[in-house]
């Protein structure tokens, strides 16, 4: 028996069998990159653009190969989708690159530690040169060289990389600038004038008064002036009590939407132990301000009430009191406020200053005449304030000297006393001598201004307990 040998495979032509490693090449690659709609849900969508000509597809032939002997190799699906994702990272670059240099002119440099201007010309390509250039310009460019740390400086260059413009921000409302003209580096400050604008805040007192004014955002400066106001009703050094509240209008000044300082106080009400006082700050026809109470009676007095802010009672007034330093019963004809050394010393009222030196147990002592019947006593000072001196004159709340322990004294405190007709009297339970109230000339303006203040703090207080309930 004849077996017959086995059958070639049918031949297929060459472009046949290229077209048919096409078409699964292609298939394979659809696979990749359109999977089933199951996978598709459950995992992180990233965005291609995919190139689809053919130049990526396929491999050029060789021009030296005949069509014969030619393979078309086709790339892999793998290589081709890794191809794609390095030529989207290069066109996300190129755009981050053209979003960087979408000025290339415009260069911001900041001040670190050790930085001169030398160092940040430097930073942006500009010359030593440049730097000398700028500061022989003009002499206030010299201002340029009193850097601060985190100060942004903007550079503006030409298009061959010289220095055109120079500018930076000093402060809120300040700026410095440095510009090329024909004639060299011209220079020029930048003040933006602020907006006025008024702020109202509410605080109930749980502790200290400068606490609890800081968490109802009352600023330091207009706590002390809060103080300053009412303080010839209240003694902040004894009579505040936990739940005493006030309510402050003030004025903010804002610059480029920024509060860069605060102003005066527009209107107070402060309830100390269940009494009410009020404020409001006037300025009359003549142009000096002063504060009253909403009907009009000035809030100003002869005298204030504790010439030491926010300091502590340590010493009454006493006929009988035993002295701890010389260890016998003598008389304690003033207050003592115990404070840290350094604490500013105000002036109880306008004088003539009769003393400002040395005096035995008193030490550094500033003694003021206040007219023909008043005059008070200032002991154990550190120092005395600029300008104060025997023979003098002083007005009300001036600073005359500091908190120190000169003299007989355990500890830093003011030895404070207070004399009617040269007999000393307790200045914590006298009752203070009123000064003028409102011209009646002027009362009809004055209550068109103090009205509507008062109707609004009232509001605000209202508003802010209805939303407190809510």
């Amino acid at each position: 028996m004849t077996t017959e040998p086995p059958k070639a495979p049918p031949l297929y032509p060459k472009t046949h069998l290229l077209a048919a490693s096409g078409i699964a090449a292609l298939l394979s690659l659809a696979l990749l990159v359109f999977p089933s709609s199951d996978v598709e849900a459950k995992r992180t969508t990233l965005s291609l653009d995919l190139d689809s000509s053919s130049e990526q597809l396929t491999q050029d032939q060789d021009a030296s190969d005949t069509p014969q002997a030619t393979n078309d190799v086709t790339e892999s699906p793998f290589a081709q989708i890794e191809n794609s994702v390095d030529d989207s990272r290069k066109a996300a670059q190129a755009a981050s690159s053209a979003e960087t240099a979408k000025d290339p002119q415009h260069r911001e440099v900041v001040v670190a530690k050790g930085d001169t201007l030398s160092t940040l010309f430097e930073k942006v390509g500009l010359p030593a040169s440049t730097v000398n250039e700028v500061l022989s310009s003009d002499k206030q460019a010299k201002q340029f060289t009193q850097l601060k740390r985190d100060q942004k400086l903007e550079f503006e260059l030409t298009p061959d990389g010289q220095l055109n413009k120079l500018h930076s921000n000093i402060s809120d409302m300040e700026s410095i600038a440095l510009t090329k003209g024909a004639k060299g580096f011209t220079f020029k400050r930048i003040t933006t004038k602020p907006v006025i604008r008024s702020a109202y805040v509410h605080g109930v007192i749980n502790s200290s008064l400068s606490q609890s004014a800081a968490r109802a955002g009352l600023p330091h400066s207009m706590t002390m002036d809060m103080a300053s106001v009412f303080g010839y009703d209240i003694d902040f050094a004894q009579d505040i009590r936990q739940g005493d509240e006030f309510d402050v209008i003030y004025e903010q000044k804002v610059a480029n939407g920024k509060v860069v300082a605060t102003g005066n106080i527009l209107s107070a009400r402060f309830t100390n132990r269940g009494k009410t006082y009020t404020a409001v700050r006037y300025t009359n026809k003549q142009g000096n301000s002063s504060y009253y109470t909403a009907d009009g009676n000035s809030m100003r007095k002869a005298f204030i009430r504790t010439p030491v802010d926010f300091a502590r009672i340590s010493s009454r007034f006493s006929m009988g009191r035993k002295h701890p330093i010389l260890n016998k019963i003598r008389a304690h004809k003033g207050v003592d406020y115990a404070a840290p050394r350094g604490t500013p010393i105000k002036a109880a009222g306008d004088g003539k200053v009769l003393l400002a030196g040395r005096r035995g147990g008193y030490g550094n002592t500033v003694i003021i005449q206040h007219g023909n019947t008043y005059r008070t006593l200032y002991g154990h000072m550190q120092g005395f304030a600029k300008g104060v001196r025997t023979g003098g004159n002083v007005k009300q709340g001036q600073i005359i000297g500091y908190i120190g322990t000169t003299g007989l004294s355990t500890g830093p405190h003011l030895h404070y006393e207070f004399q009617v007709n040269g007999v000393h009297v307790d200045p914590l339970g006298r009752k203070l001598p009123m000064a003028d109230p409102i011209a009646k000339a002027e009362r009809t303006r004055f209550l068109q201004q103090s009205q509507p203040l008062m109707a609004r703090m009232d509001q605000e207080r209202a508003t802010m307990l209805a939303s407190a309930k809510r």
